[in-house]
């Protein structure tokens, strides 16, 4: 553990240093490629121990004191947070781009096109013409975009979601057997359980294709409520935007998503020492700050959904013994913790109630 806090913080490091610092004058073609290394190593980090609390919260704390050294140290750096170790590459690709000092020599390496795409022969293949091939793979986003709004999943996870329900409605309306439509189903998520995060992106996108999918939105959807860590992995690994996009379309989603929330919370324990719920015994990573905002954004998918929920939270915090104290109850303090998100509005409501002609002003 100590090895690999270690390698993250000096990873943290260069991707400051690639960014701000005019080191980067020296970098030579080994040092750009054991740059990308470390990032990979990063990325690799991530995905291994992002599902593990005790190790994620390690991390995190670790970050927080690199971060504060480097912005001690160089005015304007950007934190870098455990989510973001997902994208070290792009991370530091981008630092490179974006940094003036970058020599002429590290350009080339990045742009080189003399490939031809293929850069299996190159003395570097992991970065020789990197830039090249990504403006390659934009060009082909370019091309795809008609077929779906990529702005929300990304261009592959929208086209594969569409070709996911036209797939779907073709087995429907071939009259196929349901445990014929489920097999297809399972034999998917099967054959992407290694990229679990892009999976869900897909189910994202193929319930956000038109409407005129609905039988086979509600086939996808009665499936995935079957398939209960995957339904959660969802909830946790999406962002929230885009779960709210995908709760304003369809009741059964935003209902299992509210169950969820509510189960997450019923699993925290408090945490004496650091002052906050968490879930101890749980693989789910979301941390109450982020249960709040899941909260927020279901609410602002579906207003008419917030009375009844804070009704059953307020009846639960009863149940609990209607403490005002934090750290008592998981669902008093949730409360809370809501109604302090909202205070814009609220002030709003107050300053109309005393002023009828305040929203003309």
């Amino acid at each position: 553990m100590e090895a690999m806090l270690k390698n993250v913080t000096s990873t943290v490091e260069l991707l400051a240093v690639a960014a701000q610092s005019g080191a980067v004058e020296q970098w030579d073609k080994q040092t750009l490629s054991r740059a990308f290394d470390w990032a990979r190593y990063c990325e690799h980090v991530f995905s291994k121990f992002h599902n593990v609390p005790t190790v994620r919260r390690i991390m995190e704390t670790q970050l927080q004191l690199t971060n504060q050294g480097l912005q001690a140290a160089l005015p304007g750096y950007t934190e870098i947070s455990f989510s973001d170790l997902s994208r070290c590459q792009h991370l530091l690709l981008v630092g490179l781009l974006n940094n003036p000092e970058l020599p002429s020599k590290i350009m080339e390496i990045l742009f080189d096109i003399t490939s031809n795409g293929n850069s299996k022969n190159c003395e570097y293949p992991d970065v020789t013409g990197l830039c090249s091939r990504i403006i390659q793979y934009k060009s082909a986003r370019q091309v795809l975009s008609p077929l779906a709004d990529l702005s929300a999943v990304g261009a592959d996870a929208a086209v594969q979601g569409v070709m996911l329900m036209e797939r779907l409605g073709a087995l429907l309306s071939q009259g196929s057997e349901v445990c014929q439509i489920e097999h297809f189903l399972d034999s998917v998520l099967l054959g992407c359980e290694e990229a679990a995060q892009h999976f869900c992106l897909v189910i994202a996108a193929a319930l956000l294709t038109p409407k005129n999918s609905t039988a086979s939105h509600d086939f996808l959807l009665d499936w995935l409520q079957k398939k209960d860590s995957m339904l959660q992995h969802m909830y946790s690994a999406l962002p929230t935007r885009l779960l709210k996009d995908v709760a304003k379309e369809h009741l059964k989603f935003r209902d299992a998503y509210c169950d969820v929330l509510k189960k997450w919370a019923s699993e925290m324990e408090y945490s004496i020492n650091d002052r906050v719920w968490v879930q101890p015994s749980s693989t789910t990573t979301v941390s109450f700050q982020k249960l709040t905002e899941h909260f927020l954004s279901l609410f602002e998918a579906c207003p008419s959904l917030k009375e009844d929920v804070e009704k059953e939270l307020s009846a639960l915090k009863t149940s609990d013994g209607d403490f005002d104290v934090r750290g008592l109850s998981v669902w008093g303090d949730l409360l809370t913790a809501l109604k302090k998100k909202q205070p814009g509005k609220c002030f709003a409501l107050i300053l109309f109630s005393f002023n009828p002609d305040f929203s003309q002003s």
